[in-house]
This record gives structure tokens, sequence and C-alpha cells, in this order.
């Protein structure tokens, strides 16, 4: 019983070790904006469950803030000087569907939604 009981216990791990996302490397995204799609291109870091990297969207590479990956959701933040030069941070969440991730990013003039593909 207690060999049983161990087997499914060690299967278990192991299923929540293969199951967990891994979302290092480059993406790119057409992200909505006030003059049309901007191409944006993120460089994720992922060690464990944290999260680093950048986010360039053609204007120079912002650092990722606050990085996470929890199961199949990516959660970051970024901050850019606004026009007038005060900073503006943006929050992104996302979920992660293999090569894809469907974003929706809080902050500036209300929610903007994309979807980010691997490579």
């Amino acid at each position: 019983m207690r060999t049983t009981f161990l087997a499914i216990l060690a299967l278990l791990c192991i299923t929540f070790t293969a199951s967990a996302a891994d979302i290092s490397g480059k993406w790119t995204a057409d992200v909505p904006g006030g003059r049309g799609p901007v191409a944006t291109t993120f460089m994720f870091m992922q060690s464990g469950s944290g999260l680093t990297g950048s986010v360039d969207a053609g204007r120079g590479a912002n650092m990722i803030a606050d990085g996470k990956v929890d199961g199949n959701t990516v959660t970051f933040s970024t901050t850019i000087a606004g026009r007038d030069g005060t900073p503006n941070k943006q929050t992104y969440t996302g979920t992660i569907k293999g090569d894809s991730i469907d974003f929706t990013r809080e902050g500036g003039r209300g929610p903007v939604m994309f979807t980010a593909k691997k490579g």
C-alpha cells in the first residue's frame, strides 16, 4: 500500500514538472496602437517561476520587472517614459498556449489585447 502511494506521488510530481511552461526565448507580436499595429519583440529568460528579460517596440528595450510564471499564466510589468517624461507602468498578464501567449496589457490608454508567437 505504501509503495503504491509513493509511486502515485512520484508520478504526480513528474507530471507537474513536465507541465510547467518554460517561455524562455524570443517572442513576437503585433501590438495594437493608436497609429496601427506595433511590431514588438519580447525576450524572456525564465528561471523556475521567475521571469526577466525585455520588451522592445522599436524604440529601445524596456526591462521586465516583477516577472512570474505560474502554471500557464505569465505576469510582468515594464515602465516606459510618457510623452511628458513621467514614468508609465504597463502590466502584462498572459495565458500560455504552447507556442503562443494571449496577453492583456494594462496601463496607458486602457487594456490592449494581443497574441505573441514564439520564434
